[in-house]
């Protein structure tokens, strides 16, 4: 196998990559249940000779490749679904679904994924083992990967695999075709604050004659911006951010209810506990001082992504090889985005990887980021992506170990 053997073949298949990831992007679909994206993986799979399964209670995909001889296991993970996002980027292939886009990229990570299928399909001769091939629905925010871990994705072999491997587009940051990738913690905890607030409608004029909720929850979501500042250790890296505030119907009623949903990113299980307690503790003794009701709920979702240091560098190894070394970044900090793959390697050592994609070459720096109704992903990075992918998996499978 020669060093470039692999991104050439990718090349001559861009055209199918670029077709299926405009064909995803069209018609974007949220959570758990994804059947034209798993009508379209299936599809694109055909030749490929991989045994394929779905899932029960998602519409997930795993499709296994066995090469010629015995071997462990490597999985590769590519996520399908899109965002609650109206699309604000004119292109060719926006999608035709209002209210739903891709604003993640994780169109591009399923082509990407399918891509690397069909390289590797045409080298099981060269294989020792199998490939695992995890498309995953809902993971923003729906945790698809704890239902497929569930669903037996690490054991569809019968053995774990080895090694695990995600990539994912970042529409800023880095420039295009760029990959990043750090040992340790790469990816934050994420978890959710989820605040009711039940107080007594009336008339605008009169809220003497109330018990207006609205002031007390705005009260309620600067005080947890307080309390970070004020509670949290600086050296601490911790996040609150509201993004869903509800109340009300019209300017002269008071309501009766006021409601808000925030989001929560921790590095540390001691500051992740804290916030989870606190948070609660906080906002009920606010209600309870203006003499109203509350229901508040800490849910905990993803645990930190942290990736295998010896995996990281069998990664950056082989994107150095194949790519070239201006190719590659080692992050200094993590980031406070959160991801369901976590739960992948909190099982099995693996490396999540980030891939420049901005199609501004200049002002990618600048570019609106990962969940922007204007975000925007460049085409030409399928097909390294592709390769990646597939490099990763054959040497890591033919005792190139790391």
């Amino acid at each position: 196998m020669t060093v470039n053997s692999l991104r050439e073949d990718a090349a001559e298949i861009e055209g199918d990559l670029r077709e299926l990831r405009h064909s995803l992007h069209k018609e974007p679909e949220i959570g758990l249940e994804l059947p034209l994206t798993q009508k379209k993986v299936i599809s694109a799979l055909g030749g490929t000779g991989l045994s394929i399964s779905t899932g029960e209670r998602l519409t997930s995909v795993m499709a296994v490749l066995k090469g010629k001889r015995p071997g462990p296991t490597v999985l590769l993970r590519g996520d399908m679904d899109a965002l609650p996002v109206l699309e604000g980027v004119d292109v060719p292939y926006r999608s035709l679904n209002d209210g739903v886009m891709h604003a993640c990229g994780h169109d591009l990570h399923t082509s990407m994924l399918v891509g690397a299928a069909h390289l590797l399909s045409k080298k099981v001769d060269e294989m020792a083992g199998s490939v695992v091939f995890m498309f995953q629905p809902g993971e923003e925010g729906f945790d698809g990967a704890g239902h497929m871990i569930d669903e037996g994705v690490l054991e569809i072999t019968g053995e774990r695999p080895k090694a695990a491997y995600a990539l994912h587009v970042m529409s800023s940051t880095w420039r295009s075709g760029v990959f990043a990738t750090k040992e340790g913690p790469m990816m934050a905890a994420s978890d959710g604050l989820s605040v009711t607030v039940r107080g007594a409608g009336g008339h605008g004029s009169a809220p003497h004659l109330a018990k207006d909720p609205v002031p007390a929850t705005c009260e309620m979501v600067l005080a947890l911006q307080t309390y970070l500042t004020r509670s949290i250790d600086a050296f601490e890296p911790a996040v609150i951010t509201v993004g869903s505030f509800h109340a009300g119907t019209k300017r002269n009623i008071i309501p009766g209810y006021a409601s808000f949903e925030a989001t929560v990113r921790t590095f540390s299980p001691e500051v992740r506990e804290k916030i989870a307690r606190e948070s609660v503790r906080l906002c009920t003794q606010i209600a309870h001082a203006y003499g109203l009701e509350i229901e508040a709920e800490y849910i905990t979702e993803y645990p930190v992504t942290i990736n295998n240091g010896d995996e990281v560098a069998f990664v950056s190894r082989v994107a150095t090889e194949v790519f070239g070394s201006e190719r590659l970044a080692l992050m200094k900090n993590p980031v406070m985005g959160a991801e369901d793959f976590s739960r992948v390697l909190n099982e099995v050592p693996g490396a999540m990887v980030f891939l420049g994609a901005s199609p501004d070459k200049d002002g990618f720096s600048q570019a609106p980021n990962n969940h922007s109704p204007y975000a925007s992903f460049e085409d030409e990075v399928l097909v390294d992506g592709a390769a990646l992918y597939a490099e990763l998996a054959l040497r890591r499978l033919n005792f190139q170990a790391v």
